[in-house]
């Protein structure tokens, strides 16, 4: 309700998904769409590696389009509504895509979901639930152009990043030692962390194949990752040969989070586009970084350039550029003052800019465009 909008948010039913709750004065409802057990769509189940649609998700995707449906139509019969927003194009555009005529439709763009758009068994289907949409909002420029191409007015489209909760996210060097004794690093010893989903187009491959000049140049470097998922085998097998070095925590609860950003000196994400062209848009991680004070290195690709300035709030190298990733991050375990100075403008710029009131404040004013016939 950040401006003074009642917002009420729909998600599909999941583990450990309960079927209402409040939170930030912002109602959460969830919605049936199969039995439980097979329930596979949303929160990182759909695809493998982030790679391939997982069969188990194809199969029970038409049963969610139809609960998805059903929701939107519950909720729009009270008449208490201006608009939807349906984040992620597919499924959820393709699912509210019926209401355009009733109401006001906007899309936002994550990363993912592009990726799936563009596939030639969905592409018309998504360019004519596109021909509905009054705006479009894309945390990234190349995911924005990506959906125009398939058939959206630029026009109409808003590149608006993620925001942080920067009072959550903030350094407190009094808590650096938390997550270092838990994993025994010293406590002066060069850290790098990188958290995410341990899938291929984040990049932690790329960071693998860096090690060795890292731990050649920087003895007593230590790298931290943390987060499950289908790749943490073979990462596991790729570090082997510095096990001692290179931590991987496995998924990381939500509260103990920013605790492990105290533990690190600069922040890692050389994420790439993957052999099909998924993309990430703008990690929420970087952002995290950013607030808790971090610089971050990062691949100059996506949206992650409208967070990391080069030279200034971190690091952009290119992308899947081993030999300049390992410098960089050499470069960054070396100097203690670049880091502190890095991280103390990237806390700043994420007070700034990137707080979830400034996002809202822009979020509003793409939806001001979205009540605007046109």
């Amino acid at each position: 309700m950040r401006g003074g909008d009642s917002v009420r948010v729909l998600t599909p039913s999941g583990p450990q998904v309960a079927p209402w709750w409040l939170e930030d004065r912002v109602e959460v409802r969830s919605f049936r769409y199969a039995p439980r057990r097979f329930e596979s769509l949303g929160y990182s189940r759909s695809l493998r590696a982030d790679e391939r649609i997982r069969a188990s998700a194809g199969l029970v995707a038409p049963l969610y389009l139809l609960a998805a449906r059903r929701a939107v139509a519950r909720e729009l019969a009270t008449g208490a509504w201006d608009l939807v927003q349906a984040h992620w194009v597919v499924p959820n555009a393709l699912a509210a895509a019926p209401f355009g005529r009733r109401v006001p439709l906007a899309v936002g763009l994550h990363g993912s979901d592009v990726f799936l758009a563009e596939k030639p068994v969905l592409r018309t289907l998504v360019a004519r639930a596109l021909r509905g949409v009054r705006v479009l909002t894309s945390c990234s420029p190349e995911l924005a152009r990506r959906i125009e191409a398939i058939g959206f007015p630029s026009a109409r489209t808003r590149v608006i990043p993620y925001g942080v909760d920067v009072q959550l996210f903030r350094p407190a060097p009094e808590r650096r030692s938390v997550w270092r004794l838990k994993l025994g690093i010293p406590d002066q010893a060069p850290t790098l962390l990188g958290v995410g989903r341990l899938a291929t187009k984040k990049g932690f491959e790329v960071l693998m194949r860096a090690l060795p000049e890292l731990f050649a140049r920087v003895p007593g470097a230590h790298v931290v990752l943390a987060g499950g998922g289908d790749l943490e085998g073979p990462l596991r097998a790729a570090a082997a040969p510095f096990a001692s070095q290179v931590h991987f925590t496995g998924p990381v609860l939500h509260d103990t989070l920013p605790d492990l950003y105290r533990a690190a000196d600069f922040f890692v994400l050389p994420a790439v586009h993957d052999a099909a062209g998924n993309v990430d848009g703008l990690p929420n991680v970087i952002l995290e970084a950013m607030a808790s004070g971090l610089p971050v290195l990062a691949s100059d690709i996506s949206g992650i350039p409208m967070a990391v300035e080069d030279g200034v709030t971190g690091r952009l190298v290119a992308e899947r550029d081993v030999a300049g990733l390992a410098a960089a991050a050499v470069a960054l375990a070396l100097d203690a003052d670049a880091r502190r100075r890095m991280g103390e403008l990237a806390r700043r710029r994420a007070e700034a800019d990137l707080t979830w009131d400034a996002v809202a404040r822009r979020y509003r004013e793409a939806y001001r465009l979205a009540l605007t016939p046109r």
